[in-house]
């Protein structure tokens, strides 16, 4: 966790070719020179081993935030949203043509890229753009989390550990405030149909919801000393064998369990929400689906987030002293992480054993090169923790309290509702300064030539214009004769 997402990419664009501004002449200049930017970067990144793209996040960061003023004043501008004399009055000349890469979008053939995709006006080109800066926020919630995860150093101490989370935490709800923006935005944004399922109206509002789910999961985590306990004891660097057994108030156990509760409610929404968008019409002639990778992820946090829960349930109860009340809840949790207890059954060997540890190793090697760890929502953390509570619990019980096990069943159905801890601040839309702004009156200095490249996946020039060749001036390819 945070799921690991791809960010898009996108082909070059010059919006002189399809916008006008009389006030302002320099404005779509200026959006093509920063657009082209945000182009050139989304390609450097893309290319980047996994290893080394978590150092580039906030250059990405960077230069979409950069872009977004000139975006928004184009936007603004072309709908007449600003009744100030002095802001721009944007006319559209022709109907823009972008090409943006989506990343959400199932493929047809497995290990293709999705084709690109064309985008017609600039409500969508805004949409694709504030979409790609909140994927960038989660990525970099991951690249936080990683040190917390490695087992081949140190552990992290305990300051570093809740710094990192508060890091994570805060660009998860950063990455929340823009889906918020996005689908709070008029009705009239959202008349037209989507190109694809990325930017889709449900998406959208799935992406805001599993972005506070996620955040949600991190207020827990923050003091929840149970994974960093199993994590040491995994961790052969770990110098400290010897360590106090990990304690949870009762009053913090029950709360947690209720934040859990509401974590796996907002799971639920974004899996709700892109089952949706998969089902709904999109542009005439596209089939698309919201990636399989993605619903998985959302059904696997849901359920890792109500197996949390029972496990704080457990805790509270094992705080009271009912140790058998607290082992049902333990394999309910496991039941809710598709673990199932039968009997007297007390672990996991022969193959089903074997299996599990090659499980575990992939996971810690995808952890080390900065792959897509946690893409099964952390129901693999979650058993850990569950596996050795449950043992240690169940030691107990046979050899001192002899306490009968309930059924799991009752026990479910008493589960209160969730608790919200987050609140999801307004995302402040960029703008540009006065200065800025008046000084784009006067004329460009030079013509916006911006598009020669079709996509930022390609470094081959590619000219409009039949048996033209990359490089050709514009003399040479209107076939105008020169004067030397």
């Amino acid at each position: 966790m945070p799921y690991p997402f791809v960010l898009p990419t996108t082909s070059s664009f010059s919006f002189s070719s399809s916008f006008a501004c009389e006030s302002h002449p320099s404005l779509p200049l200026q959006a093509s020179t920063h657009r082209g930017v945000v182009r050139d970067t989304l390609k450097k990144y893309k290319r980047l081993p996994p290893t080394s793209q978590a150092s580039s996040l906030p250059t990405v960061a960077s230069a979409l935030q950069t872009y977004l003023p000139y975006l928004l004043t184009l936007d603004n501008g072309l709908s007449r949203q600003s009744a100030h004399p002095s802001e721009p009055s944007v006319t559209l000349t022709a109907p823009p043509r972008i090409e943006w890469r989506p990343t959400l979008t199932n493929s047809p053939l497995p290990g293709r890229e999705l084709p690109r995709i064309k985008v017609h006006t600039l409500e969508h080109e805004l949409l694709f753009v504030l979409s790609t800066l909140a994927i960038t926020h989660t990525l970099q919630s991951r690249a936080a989390l990683q040190p917390l995860y490695l087992t081949t150093t140190a552990p992290v101490g305990t300051a570093q550990r809740q710094t990192a989370i508060t890091t994570a935490t805060r660009h998860l709800l950063d990455a929340a405030s823009i889906y918020n923006y996005l689908c709070a935005r008029p009705p009239s944004a959202q008349q037209q149909l989507s190109p694809c399922p990325d930017i889709a109206p449900a998406t959208l509002r799935a992406m805001r919801s599993l972005a506070l789910a996620e955040a949600t999961l991190l207020a827990v985590l923050k003091d929840d000393p149970y994974p960093a306990a199993v994590a040491q004891a995994r961790n052969p660097h770990d110098t400290e064998w010897m360590y106090k057994s990990p304690d949870v108030p009762k009053v913090r156990a029950h709360l947690f369990a209720r934040l859990c509760l509401a974590a796996a409610e907002h799971a639920a929404q974004a899996a709700a929400g892109l089952a949706s968008s998969s089902s709904s019409p999109s542009t005439p002639g596209s089939s698309g689906k919201v990636s399989e990778g993605l619903l998985r992820y959302v059904e696997d946090l849901r359920r890792a987030s109500r197996a949390r829960a029972c496990r704080f349930f457990g805790i509270d109860a094992e705080i009271g002293g009912e140790t058998g009340t607290g082992i049902a809840w333990l394999r309910a949790g496991l039941g809710e992480v598709g673990v199932e207890r039968k009997g007297g059954e007390k672990g996991v060997g022969g193959l089903r054993g074997l299996r599990k540890e090659w499980s575990e190793r992939r996971e810690d090697k995808k952890v080390e090169r900065g792959l897509d760890w946690g893409a099964d929502g952390g129901r693999l953390e979650e058993t850990r923790v569950l596996e050795m509570l449950e043992a240690k619990w169940v030691k107990q019980n046979d050899t001192m309290l002899t306490q009968p096990i309930p059924p799991v069943g009752p026990l479910l159905a008493q589960m209160p509702s969730g608790r919200e801890i987050h609140t999801i601040k307004p995302f402040q839309p960029p703008g540009l300064d006065p200065e800025v702004l008046e000084a784009m009156r006067a004329p460009p200095d030079t013509l916006d030539e911006i598009g020669n490249y079709p996509s930022s996946d390609e470094d081959v020039a590619v000219d409009s214009i039949p048996g033209a060749f990359p490089g050709a001036s514009a003399q040479a390819r209107s076939g105008t004769p020169g004067y030397f």
